[in-house]
C-alpha cells in the first residue's frame, strides 16, 4: 500500500519566523516557505538526499519531549564544537541511563550522540553516522 508513497515527516514549531532563521541560518538548512491548501503557513526544510519535514505553526504548541530530527556527522565531537561556536547550546543529562560529558555528549551504550533543542524547545540531535547503519 505504501511501498511507493513519497513520505513525509512534520513537527509543530511555536513561532514560524524564529524557526526559518534557526534551520536556515543555525543549522544551514534550505528552506521553502509553504502555504497548504488550507491557507496554513508552513516552511519545508530541504534534508539532504532529497527528504523534507515540514515544520507548522501551532498556536498552543508544545515541544516534543523526544527527538523530532537525528542529523547524521562523522565526528560529532567536531559537529558539537561548529554548532556551540554558532550559540547552539547543548543539553545536558544526568541520569543512571544517560549521562552526558561536559559538551552535552554522550559516549556509551549506544551511538555517540548530542541533544540541542529550536527555538520552539523541539529536540534534535548530532549522532555518529557509522553507528546508525543498517546491518542488513
Amino acid at each position: 500500500m505504501f511501498e511507493h508513497a513519497k513520505a513525509f515527516s512534520s513537527f509543530s514549531v511555536n513561532n514560524l519566523d524564529k524557526a526559518k532563521e534557526f534551520y536556515h541560518t543555525k543549522l544551514g538548512l534550505e528552506i521553502q516557505p509553504r502555504i497548504s491548501e488550507e491557507g496554513v503557513k508552513l516552511i519545508e526544510l530541504n534534508i539532504g538526499g532529497g527528504s523534507k519535514i515540514i515544520a507548522y505553526c501551532k498556536e498552543d504548541h508544545e515541544p516534543a519531549k523526544f527527538t523530532i530530527l537525528n542529523f547524521p556527522v562523522k565526528d560529532v565531537e567536531k559537529a558539537v564544537d561548529e554548532l556551540s561556536a554558532g550559540g547552539i547550546k547543548f543539553e545536558h543529562y544526568d541520569s543512571a541511563g544517560l549521562k552526558t560529558d561536559d559538551k552535552g555528549i554522550f559516549r556509551g551504550g549506544g551511538p555517540t550522540i548530542a541533544w540541542f533543542k529550536d527555538p520552539s524547545g523541539n529536540i534534535i540531535s548530532v549522532t555518529e553516522e557509522n553507528k546508525m547503519r543498517n546491518d542488513d
